[in-house]
């Protein structure tokens, strides 16, 4: 049997709501939430795992995309962008905060760049310069030179100083 005809089901959990796939063995988890789920958020930049356009977190922790096999995320949990959008459609602080400290030109690299932030934040509500510096360092920016995009994480942590869902 070729190894394209090959499938194996996974049950996985996307941006909160249970999914259940085939997927290929040499399926990535870039490629299905892409064009298997249509979750365009998530960018190929690289595709070798450098340049973290493809940042979601899977259970939890920033990983790229493009280095997960898809055949792998049985009983997982991705979150993805689209998952931070509010009930009614409202960005989520961070992406506020993005958008705030002029930390979006080109955009490709910007939800990736979130993803990392909301990871961080999530660990350390009030990181350092040196730990959004660590946490920010696999993902790669060619246009803003990274003073506005950290200055967005300063801000997204600010804004969930005051309480607001990080």
């Amino acid at each position: 049997m070729p190894n394209e005809a090959r499938t194996n089901t996974v049950s996985l959990e996307v941006n909160g709501r249970p999914c259940r796939v085939e997927v290929r063995p040499d399926e990535r988890l870039l490629d299905l939430l892409r064009d298997r789920l249509g979750l365009m958020g998530t960018k190929e930049g690289c595709g070798i795992g450098e340049c973290g356009a493809c940042t979601v977190l899977l259970d939890g922790e920033a990983v790229n995309a493009c280095m997960v096999p898809a055949a792998s995320m049985d009983g997982r949990r991705v979150l993805t962008i689209e998952g931070l959008e509010g009930p009614r459609g409202e960005l989520h602080p961070i992406q506020q905060a993005y958008i705030d400290a002029g930390a979006v030109q080109c955009g490709f690299c910007t939800p990736g760049m979130i993803m990392s932030t909301f990871a961080l934040l999530s660990k350390h509500p009030q990181p350092s310069h040196q730990e959004i510096k660590q946490a920010l360092s696999g993902n790669l920016c060619r246009c803003t030179g990274y003073i506005q995009i950290f200055e967005a994480v300063r801000r997204a942590a600010q804004t969930n100083e005051k309480g607001e869902q990080a």
